[in-house]
């Protein structure tokens, strides 16, 4: 008779089987800033209008009765205004790399062992 060589693998329950990559949207947020180079730039704010793109990784999926799971999208965008806020810029090169930030969900297995 055959011997049986399985092996019983324990699950450790504070690691999760999956990485949820998560992604932050946020379209045609429009904010009136103080932004240009030359002098006649300068003179009044111009509207300037941002969608922007965050992609995070996450360890825990999205839970229903957990807000701590989600993004709050209000605090985000407090976030652009407060960083925005009577600061002048004179690129938009500049504004994009001060400014980073809806959500999109893929699931996908995790590479860490059980």
């Amino acid at each position: 008779m055959k011997k049986n060589n399985l092996k019983v693998v324990k699950i450790d329950k504070n690691k999760s089987l999956f990485n949820y990559e998560k992604k932050i949207l946020i379209k045609e947020l429009t904010l009136d800033l103080k932004l240009g180079y030359y002098d006649f730039e300068k003179e009044k704010p111009q509207k300037v209008k941002f969608s922007l793109e965050i992609d995070y990784e996450d360890k825990k999926p999205t839970s229903d009765k957990d807000i701590k799971s989600i993004v709050n999208y209000g605090q985000v965008v407090k976030l652009i205004k407060k960083l925005t806020k009577n600061k002048h810029y004179n690129f938009l090169e500049t504004l994009a790399e001060d400014v980073f930030v809806g959500i999109q969900i893929t699931k996908k297995r995790s590479h860490e062992k059980l």
